[in-house]
């Protein structure tokens, strides 16, 4: 660990935004267990999920057993992930345990597609905005950020993977129907998570190949604001003509989700047979996306 995740960082604990975004969080997780998932034997995933099933066969107290069993995961973050996000996710973790043992939420519905839907949605958004806020409310958030940080992939992917064993174990205790219906609890879970996680400016790379490339360059930085990077290449090589080619700049581009419908539309109007395609990026930063940072 590097002494800069050795060091505690006091204002990120403190800071007010964020300990707006982990209650609120809280909030919406307990919730979503207690409202829906819990009084219809429905599993959420990770730690969680294995105190709710550890919760139905022994009764203990759903608020210790969340605690307890999250312990070893939040020595792990302190390790791996420094002492700064081992304290906001104890913090996060001990609030949870708190409304779910003295805040009383009546079922909100039996339905179970309705809990699916509706339970895993406020569960997820209530967990993406306890990572944007610097913490974790579930163990298996821990490993699934050191996860993310060592194979690349994204949070949602290695949750989902490690809760398919608890779905499968979920079976023998709750029945085939149950267990079923909690996976797509999961699924809808997953994609609030990571649209709440990754944020509705999500950066995606933009790349334009058109023959009025210096036209665009100028729309897109002067009109939008935005950095390009210029890539030499060549276009041509069609099947009925693979030998005629021409130089060609690729203009590349990093937006997000809200710019990019307009700077695609505006990059058409300007040129109807434009090329373009996108990628979805996990991160970027430096650059101009820096200074923008800044203000």
């Amino acid at each position: 660990m590097s002494q800069n995740a050795d060091h505690i960082h006091w204002k990120d604990i403190f800071n007010i935004k964020h300990a707006f975004l982990n209650i609120s969080g809280v909030a919406l997780i307990t919730f979503a267990l207690k409202g829906f998932m819990i009084p219809n034997k429905f599993l959420d995933g990770g730690i969680t999920g294995v105190s709710i099933l550890i919760h139905e066969i022994t009764h203990w107290p759903f608020g210790v057993l969340i605690l307890l069993l999250n312990i070893p995961f939040v020595i792990l973050g302190r390790r791996i992930l420094g002492k700064t996000f081992a304290i906001q996710s104890s913090i996060t973790l001990i609030l949870l345990a708190i409304t779910m043992t003295f805040i009383h939420v009546d079922a909100v519905t039996s339905d179970p597609l309705l809990t699916a839907l509706f339970g895993g949605c406020l569960i997820g958004v209530g967990m993406g905005l306890c990572i944007r806020g610097g913490s974790a409310a579930d163990g298996a958030e821990i490993l699934a950020v050191l996860t993310t940080r060592k194979i690349g992939l994204n949070i949602s992917e290695v949750i989902f993977a490690m809760n398919t064993l608890l779905f499968l174990a979920a079976i023998y205790s709750f029945g085939i129907s149950t267990a079923l219906y909690s996976i797509v609890t999961y699924f809808a879970a997953v994609k609030s998570l990571d649209y709440i996680a990754d944020g509705i400016e999500q950066y995606t790379s933009l790349h334009i190949i058109s023959a009025r490339s210096e036209e665009i360059k100028a729309l897109i930085v002067q009109k939008f604001g935005k950095g390009i990077t210029v890539i030499k290449g060549e276009r041509g090589y069609l099947p009925n003509s693979f030998h005629i080619k021409s130089d060609c700049d690729i203009i590349v581009t990093i937006v997000t989700r809200l710019e990019l419908l307009r700077i695609k539309e505006s990059i058409s109007s300007l040129d109807p047979h434009a090329f373009m395609y996108i990628q979805y990026i996990k991160e970027a930063s430096g650059g101009i996306l820096s200074l923008k940072k800044k203000h």
